[in-house]
């Protein structure tokens, strides 16, 4: 471990033992529904407010993670989890009754690889056995807070993106069998002076690249390292912009390595614009479609760059710009 430089080599090898990942109707009608554990019909979820159904998805990734690796809720040492609320309410309602110890994480879009960077650390140095992390959103409760109701109509340019309703949550300890942890590369705030909400892919992508560069330069590695390398959700606009800029640096990733969640989790024939987002962007895709390609052996590792852009409706508010975060972390298949 280099303190210095932020990027963390797990010796003992942690790994992601479970996970649970659930889905709203959006996800139920795009091309990863069959790598859901669970899929809604409605953003309802039997719940009288979408901010409660917010809350249930993230109940449910627990549950069935938990269920999964065999374990209780008294199993687990420390909750990593996070959305994009104000005050992580959704996290935070669901830790009340879940009442395992509990960090509440805020990184936008990128909090699933921070609490997974965060949970693996932790268990290399054997502070806990049992960890569980993620992080969820919900698309009409995300757009309530940071745009308009959706029943308000209101229309969007091409550069937008759809926020994911979901959850994704996996169990992260040193016993049992999954993919390996090898390492994490902590992120740095990167502020390119974009003040668009409707361009969160354009505003995020220095921030990829910034985390992209460090993360290969301090363990003295290439892009070909790694079978692919995923960002979290920069869509369209997002991933072209942070092609070029890995290109002037000197990185020439071929496109066709350098996929994005946000592009995955939807097909072309959905409106939603340049791609998804949201905290569930990559946490569902991550544990429920990719890690399978890693148990199945069918890639051997890949760098997931999870993405965030850190503002609220209230510096939007107020003229400032959007600063952006991109957490890396590496995971093999393991044996």
């Amino acid at each position: 471990m280099d303190k210095k430089k932020a990027t963390w080599i797990f010796q003992k090898q942690p790994k992601i033992i479970s996970t649970g990942t659930v889905g709203g109707p959006f996800e139920r009608n795009g091309p990863l529904a069959e790598d859901f554990d669970r899929l809604y019909e409605d953003l309802w979820l039997n719940e009288d407010s979408y901010e409660k159904a917010h809350k249930k998805l993230w109940e449910d990734a627990c549950e069935i993670a938990l269920e999964k690796a065999g374990l209780q809720k008294t199993d687990i040492q420390i909750l990593f989890a996070g959305d994009l609320m104000n005050q992580l309410t959704p996290s935070n309602f669901a830790a009340r009754s879940m009442q395992i110890p509990f960090f509440g994480l805020f990184s936008a879009c990128a909090t699933s690889m921070a609490g997974l960077a965060l949970s693996s650390f932790i268990i290399d140095h054997l502070g806990a056995n049992y960890i569980l992390t993620g992080a969820s959103s919900h698309n009409a409760a995300v757009e309530k807070q940071f745009r308009y109701p959706t029943e308000y109509g209101g229309q969007k340019p091409p550069t937008a993106q759809w926020t994911v309703t979901g959850a994704g949550a996996c169990v992260v300890s040193l016993n049992g069998k999954g993919p390996i942890v090898s390492s994490a590369t902590i992120g740095k705030v990167v502020d390119m002076k974009i003040s668009d909400p409707f361009n969160m892919g354009g505003a995020m992508a220095p921030a990829a690249v910034d985390t992209i560069q460090r993360h290969l330069r301090n363990l003295k590695q290439s892009f070909e390292d790694y079978d692919y390398i995923v960002t979290g959700d920069l869509g369209q606009i997002g991933r072209e912009v942070a092609l070029d800029l890995l290109h002037k640096h000197g990185i020439h990733i071929p496109p066709e390595r350098f996929l994005d969640c946000g592009l995955l989790i939807y097909d072309e024939g959905q409106p939603v614009l340049s791609g998804g987002s949201g905290a569930a962007c990559s946490s569902t895709v991550v544990y429920g479609h990719l890690l399978q390609k890693l148990k199945k052996k069918e890639w051997n590792n890949m760098l997931v760059v999870a993405t965030g852009a850190l503002h609220s409706p209230l510096t939007y508010q107020q003229n400032e710009t959007i600063p952006c975060i991109a957490h890396a972390v590496a995971i093999e298949s393991g044996r």
